[in-house]
């Protein structure tokens, strides 16, 4: 009787066992750590969803998509590589010198955490690969300066007292800290005023650039890419002028479109030329309304040599207005630099109307590349100037040192993760509500970025070379498939 209990309770032992082992593996079949977001069933697709109503923010999908024969009897998307387009120099914000101040002021392993989580390109991270600056103040600085500013009525024409000094306290700090984490990011520099003492009207609001300055003001330029330089930070592109044709904001200066041709022509480009700066010049950076403006300095024969290319942004006109400019000069490039999201926003319609009209719009109408404005600000939505914007809200929150992600961090998450630096935009389809955008990246990776606008789930295929995949994609997501 005694071995007989033994050997009843060995096997009891055994079946406990055997039962636990197997329960775990129902909840967990490969021992994994539940938050591992690696998919366990093969998947040739992968994809990552947000959607408007913040129940799914960049989160990656593990239901498995993969391509099998046929085009499938659903809507088709169909991608086309053998259709190439303009290539893509990245996706970003504008860094304001207020978003350097406020990121600067954040703890050591705070910063250094979403600092990773941007600028780093790895499977955790976003990989942001474009970054626009201010030359001088922008309005979202505490006030205003440039780098040369001077008591009333004194003037400097050699420019010995310039310095960049004040960006040294913040933005420069944080630009390197940047650069350290991705070496090859991409930086282009905007003024939003010159030096009052080069102005028609003696002030940081308005008025115009005093033509007795314009060789003094290209040198000004040539000074600020030199000193950068020496910081170790390179600045790949200026625009000559911030919103060149809107004079009311704090800082701002209007610089009409012979004016600039007139500058570039016989100024700025000679004087980069004569340096051996190779820094591109890039035209207008300002509205889609008024393509006429680029296009007229393009015309020119004497200014077009210096320029790389045209800049716009998305508070007037139609993204459409691009395409004109691209087609009226196919030799020169189209970027896109800045639009806002305004504070307090709706998460929902502000998610689609940038990806349809930005990361979608703008690169099908040849942009090279699309930033969001002002990547971080206060719960204020602070810092900014007096006059300057008061309801502009940053890609980041950042409140003492909490760090809160908005709408435009998940808009450009979108692209800058899988749309690499050196990608190509290729051709794909609109179906109905379903708005598409396709790349190959540098990898070989093809990239599909959908919007859906209706209020209802979308189900489509996506064709590639003859085979397709099914996808579902709620109303009012947008999903970036990658193979």
């Amino acid at each position: 009787m005694k071995m007989k209990s033994v050997i009843y309770m060995y096997a009891l032992l055994v079946f406990f066992l055997i039962s636990a082992g197997c329960q775990k593996n129902k909840t967990n079949p490969d021992n994994r750590n539940p938050a591992d977001t690696t998919s366990i069933v093969r998947s040739d697709v992968e994809v990552y969803i947000t959607r408007g109503d913040q129940f799914a923010l960049f989160k990656k999908q593990t239901e498995a998509l993969n391509f099998t024969s046929g085009t499938g009897s659903n809507p088709a998307i169909e991608v086309d590589t053998t259709q190439t387009y303009q290539g893509i120099d990245g996706f970003g914000y504008t860094l304001t010198g207020g978003s350097a101040m406020l990121l600067n002021q954040l703890g050591a392993s705070a910063q250094d955490a979403i600092l990773r989580e941007l600028f780093l390109w790895d499977s955790t991270n976003i990989g942001v690969s474009y970054l626009r600056i201010s030359i001088g103040a922008s309005d979202l600085d505490p006030a205003p300066f440039t780098y040369n500013d001077l008591p009333v009525g004194q003037t400097d024409t050699e420019l010995n007292q310039f310095s960049i000094n004040k960006d040294k306290t913040n933005l420069i700090p944080v630009l390197k800290k940047i650069t350290a984490l991705n070496p090859s990011i991409k930086i282009l520099g905007s003024p939003w005023s010159a030096p009052v003492w080069m102005k028609t009207n003696n002030s940081y609001v308005g008025g115009s650039l005093d033509p007795a300055y314009y060789s003094v003001y290209a040198k000004y330029l040539l000074k600020y890419i030199q000193a950068m330089e020496a910081e170790g930070i390179t600045v790949d592109a200026i625009t000559p002028q911030n919103e060149p044709l809107h004079g009311g904001n704090n800082p701002s200066m209007v610089m009409q479109a012979a004016e600039q041709a007139d500058f570039i022509k016989n100024h700025l480009g000679p004087a980069f030329q004569a340096a051996g700066i190779t820094t591109k010049i890039i035209l207008y950076d300002h509205n889609a309304d008024r393509p006429d403006y680029p296009i007229s300095i393009l015309d020119d024969p004497e200014a077009k040599p210096f320029v790389d290319g045209s800049a716009f942004h998305l508070y007037g006109g139609s993204i459409t207005a691009l395409s004109q400019v691209h087609n009226a000069h196919p030799d020169k490039n189209i970027y896109f630099t800045e639009q806002w999201v305004g504070a307090p926003g709706n998460f929902g319609e502000d998610l689609k109307w940038h990806i349809e009209n930005l990361i979608i719009g703008a690169t099908r109408n040849w942009s090279r590349n699309v930033l969001e404005w002002n990547l971080a600000a206060d719960q204020n939505y602070g810092p900014y100037t007096e006059g300057g914007c008061t309801a502009c809200l940053g890609a980041l929150t950042i409140n003492g040192n909490t760090v809160s992600r908005n709408v435009a961090y998940y808009i450009i998450a979108h692209a800058s993760k899988f749309v690499r630096p050196g990608s190509v935009r290729v051709a794909s389809n609109h179906i109905g509500a379903l708005l598409t955008v396709a790349f190959k990246n540098p990898e070989g990776k093809k990239v599909l970025i959908v919007l859906n606008k209706a209020t209802t789930s979308q189900t489509f295929n996506i064709v590639f070379h003859g085979k397709s995949v099914t996808a579902h994609l709620d109303g009012g997501a947008v999903g970036t498939y990658v193979w």
